[in-house]
């Protein structure tokens, strides 16, 4: 096809030549008499480009090629960088060939240059990528567990760092975190899934100059048969016999509580024992989030906007959670309902009233525990159906159909109220068999 642009007579370009040029209603070209191939391009917004052409080893089609504008180009140092070009093509080198492989081996280094908090912003800033939650906990384990990994390209990260990262977390734990006896495998475990899951997604996003992934193999898959056994976790619940003690003796520790946090400590631990809720769920609990309905209490509820399921929801309030409630301080200006003094204005770890629930259980419980507790206590005590526990305790449920993820509204629960009524009730009176007396009191604070 031919080309359109309009042809000058050529002549030497000089400086005060193409200040004077004026542009025409099409694009233009003139060329230099000096340099035979070396021109400039004027455009009707009277753009000015050096450019050069000529043929690759003198045959075949005349290659054009852009050197760059005037003003950031003089006129001599263009018509110098044309001969380059042109003394390349007479070669037979094409610059244009060169520019793509110097342009493919930048990409290159730029690619392989993304490091390891690159990947993780790149993944949690997808939309709807993940819950606030789970976010944090993506920050922890990259700011935190892999801090000297970080900044690193993640192209270095290799399968023996990973084997020797996961022995080290495994015997020491995670940084800040509490180890108890016999180490901590399952949080090096859940650190090393988390990794693989950015690398995996470093490998898709990112592609080499050839189109390979940026990781061909993920380091992580070094852990296949490595993985650190993390024991028989079933067994993290409140035995049935000490559920008694322990709803006793936290409710002993209130009357002693040397401050508000660790008050506040205590009522959420509570809180958790009844509920079977998620510690995330409810450590940012306000007052606003809850409502006890005095005269129908098969109407009050609390609320979780944090769930797993991906849906905001209400759910039924026993009336051993709502009791719990009402013993709990209020703090002007503060609308937590497990207020604290720390920057966040709640309770985020309630370490001592846990690891009360733990001495008195005579085994490691935890905070997911209680939620194993309430599980253990609806199904295997109560006979209450596993999707009516699973829904009370916010997992999805296994047997979930076209119906029920459709039709059936699971966004407020409190028709389960007779069921979780059931099991705070169980929990009171495990309490009172304990003490040696039908009914033991809920104890408030002054």
């Amino acid at each position: 096809m031919p080309d359109p642009t309009r042809k000058h007579p050529p002549l030497k370009l000089t400086k005060g030549y193409i200040d004077k040029v004026t542009p025409g209603p099409a694009d233009e070209l003139h060329w230099d008499t000096d340099v035979k191939g070396f021109g400039l391009r004027v455009t009707p917004t009277r753009k000015l480009t050096f450019i050069v052409q000529g043929r690759v080893g003198g045959v075949g089609t005349a290659a054009r090629i852009t050197i760059g504008p005037y003003g950031v180009f003089t006129v001599d140092q263009a018509r110098e960088v044309a001969r380059e070009h042109l003394r390349s093509m007479r070669m037979g080198v094409d610059p244009r060939e060169v520019k793509k492989q110097q342009e493919a081996e930048r990409q290159q280094k730029v690619t392989e240059g993304v490091t390891l908090m690159q990947v993780y912003e790149s993944y949690v800033s997808r939309p709807g990528a993940l819950k606030p939650s789970t976010r944090k906990w993506y920050e922890f384990y990259v700011t935190k567990v892999f801090a000297d990994w970080q900044d690193k390209p993640v192209v270095s990260i290799t399968r023996d760092m990973v084997k020797d990262r996961h022995a080290q977390l495994a015997r020491d734990g995670l940084p800040g975190k509490k180890v108890r006896k016999g180490g901590a495998p399952a949080s090096a475990n859940s650190a090393m899934v988390v990794l693989r899951i950015l690398l995996n997604y470093a490998a898709d996003e990112h592609q080499l100059a050839d189109g390979s992934p940026l990781i061909a193999s993920n380091p992580v898959a070094a852990m296949k048969r490595h993985w650190a056994p993390a024991g028989d976790r079933t067994d993290r619940y409140i035995p049935f016999e000490k559920v008694g003690e322990v709803w006793n003796a936290l409710h002993e520790a209130r009357t002693t509580a040397r401050n508000g946090d660790i008050l506040a400590g205590i009522n959420f631990v509570l809180f958790l024992m009844t509920t079977g809720a998620r510690r995330s769920e409810v450590a940012s609990l306000r007052w606003s989030d809850v409502c006890i309905d005095r005269d129908d209490p098969a109407k009050s509820y609390w609320f979780a906007d944090d769930r797993k399921v991906g849906k905001p929801t209400r759910f039924p309030l026993s009336s051993a959670a709502a009791v719990i409630l009402d013993a709990c301080k209020r703090v002007d200006g503060n609308d937590h309902i497990f207020p604290s003094r720390g920057k966040g204005g709640h309770i985020v770890d309630p370490r001592g009233a846990l690891e009360l629930v733990d001495k008195v259980a005579g085994r490691v419980v935890g905070a997911h525990g209680l939620r194993k507790s309430f599980s253990n206590i609806s199904q295997r005590e109560l006979r209450i159906e596993k999707f009516r526990t699973d829904l009370l305790i916010g997992h999805k449920p296994a047997q979930e159909d076209v119906t029920s993820r459709a039709y059936l509204d699971l966004t407020d629960l409190r028709w389960l109220y007779p069921e979780v009524e059931a099991i705070g009730a169980w929990i009171v009176q495990k309490g009172a068999v304990a003490a040696g007396r039908n009914v033991v009191p809920l104890v408030r604070p002054a």
